[in-house]
């Protein structure tokens, strides 16, 4: 089954991570979540990020407010595919968003929008990195699209 580790860095922002999680179930999508700052928690950010791979994930969610280091460092220590998502907080979001975009050439991280919004488009971009490889995720897709 295809796995996504979704990463918060407050546990302020369970809330967006619930929403990402729920929307991946709907794709069946297995996911964890785990709290942890790229500031507060540098090395176990780090490990989660290098260990991913190993553990069975193969796309990671990092969302953060602020000044939204996490996809940033996640993407640093992982070559997974990272998805960043703004969470609102100082100047609604503006501020995570062009800090999740202004990646350094060669340490991606792919950005979508601020807030829910965002945490779900999260869960349908892992969805659709998935179904290259999963047939039955891009199934999930495809009804998904006939339902909006």
């Amino acid at each position: 089954m295809p796995s996504v580790l979704i990463i918060t860095g407050s546990k302020s922002d369970m809330e967006y991570a619930e929403i990402c999680r729920h929307q991946l179930e709907t794709f069946e999508i297995s996911s964890r979540i785990e709290v942890s700052s790229a500031h507060r928690h540098p090395q176990r950010t780090a490990e989660l990020s290098s260990k991913a791979l190993e553990n069975g994930y193969e796309v990671i969610i990092a969302m953060a407010g602020l000044a939204a280091a996490l996809p940033g460092v996640v993407a640093a220590h992982s070559n997974l595919p990272v998805i960043g998502v703004p969470i609102p907080a100082a100047m609604n979001g503006l501020d995570s968003l062009l800090s999740i975009v202004q990646m350094p050439p060669g340490i991606p991280v792919a950005g979508v929008t601020i807030g829910m919004p965002g945490a779900k488009n999260a869960a349908v971009l892992a969805a659709r990195i998935l179904a290259l490889k999963y047939p039955e995720v891009e199934a999930k897709l495809a009804e998904h699209r006939k339902s909006l």
